[in-house]
């Protein structure tokens, strides 16, 4: 995996951002990040923990704070600083108190060759949406209905 992003040949970036109800955030998910990492389908960009207490008071949570965040300590390499105060802001401006949630951006290089690909022939994604999985649920259970009546 290359130490820097070269904006022509990397695959698309995505920023999530993951809600946990409280502040009991225990870092299981790091495993599965570093899976998807290490077998090259993401390469994790930059990543934050954004708390809010009964009170409402907001702490940002960097790798070296906390026992949780150095779970994720091996899945960060260079960090490209792609998230920005403001938008740590707005991630705990719309949490509830007791809540948490995870600020992760990823570059999805498993798309890199096809990005380039469509780069260099001139195409643009003009429009990407992510169905919902309540929908997907939805949608299985009305074929799986159709399948059995």
């Amino acid at each position: 995996m290359p130490a820097t992003l070269d904006a022509e040949t990397a695959g698309p970036v995505d920023v999530a951002v993951i809600a946990f109800d409280g502040n009991r955030f225990n870092g299981d998910v790091a495993p599965a990040l570093h899976d998807l990492q290490a077998n090259g389908t993401v390469r994790v960009l930059d990543l934050a923990f954004v708390t809010k207490d009964a009170a409402g008071e907001v702490a940002f949570v960097e790798i070296a704070d906390s026992e949780v965040a150095g779970r994720f300590e091996q899945l960060t390499g260079e960090e490209f600083d792609l998230l920005s105060d403001h938008d740590l802001d707005a991630v705990a401006a719309s949490l509830p108190p007791e809540s948490s949630a995870l600020v992760i951006a990823w570059e999805n290089t498993w798309a890199a060759r096809l990005t380039t690909a469509l780069r260099a022939s001139g195409g643009q994604v003009v429009l990407m949406e992510r169905i919902p999985h309540d929908d997907v649920v939805r949608a299985v259970a009305a074929l799986d209905e159709e399948v059995g009546a």
